[in-house]
């Protein structure tokens, strides 16, 4: 069954426009047709159509249920936009399928892209929350300077940035990272973080570290990294 998104689907009983129009131009949805919304927050509701409105669908709710994570920690992944924004958008949605709490994106000293648009990657977060049956949808921050992601309190995470500079001490992340504690992943942009940001990062308690031994793109990184807390979380949990 196809899942609509609705924030506060408890308390209106009503989709939004944009989820309204889809149910009834596009999927033809009537009166009485039996429909599943989630709320992005880790709930879903099963009920029946009472008024199929293109612009605001009212539902009669018949069920709630709650839908955990199936991840544990709470995971952050920070990470300078790349000059293509549909790298980032492509980005957004598998890391939405895998499973993530928080994305930040960073403005960096070497950034190509210095800013992008959190509706837009909201949009994105949207739809793969629906297709992949996910209840939970992750906080999406605004544009963000590296300064002022680091001086944020972090103390219960680990804490981890990707480098590629082979000169710098770094640590295989599968082998640094803890399974089940809470995590940051910061991934910097084309260019790579500069020697200041890297010292900036290691003095807030970041830890440099690579994803193994492939050269891998700023959005092939930041999934791998996610994927990584993943996998040793499933095997040693």
């Amino acid at each position: 069954m196809i899942r609509f998104y609705a924030p506060d689907i408890s308390h209106t009983g009503t989709l939004p426009e944009s989820e309204s129009g889809h149910c009834v131009r596009v999927l033809r949805r009537r009166e009485g047709d039996e429909v599943e919304v989630v709320d992005g927050k880790g709930r879903l509701y099963r009920g029946t159509l009472l008024d199929a409105h293109h612009k605001h669908t009212t539902i009669a709710i018949l069920e709630t249920v709650e839908l955990p994570k199936v991840w544990v920690p709470h995971i952050t992944v920070a990470v300078a936009p790349t000059k293509h924004a549909d790298r980032m958008e492509w980005l957004m949605e598998k890391l939405v399928e895998i499973g993530i709490d928080r994305f930040v994106p960073l403005r960096c000293e070497h950034s190509e892209r210095k800013d992008i648009k959190a509706e837009r990657l909201e949009k994105i977060a949207v739809s793969a929350m629906k297709q992949s049956l996910k209840a939970i949808l992750p906080q999406i921050d605004d544009t963000t300077p590296l300064q002022a992601f680091l001086a944020e309190d972090a103390s219960e995470a680990q804490k981890f940035v990707g480098y590629c500079d082979a000169d710098t001490p770094r640590t295989l992340l599968a082998k640094a990272y803890r399974a089940g504690a809470d995590v940051r992943i910061l991934i910097g942009p084309e260019g790579d973080f500069s020697p200041a940001e890297i010292d900036a990062c290691r003095r807030a308690g970041y830890v440099p570290v690579t994803m193994g031994d492939n050269r891998l793109r700023t959005e092939t990184a930041a999934l791998v990294g996610a994927d990584t807390i993943h996998i040793i979380n499933q095997v040693f949990s």
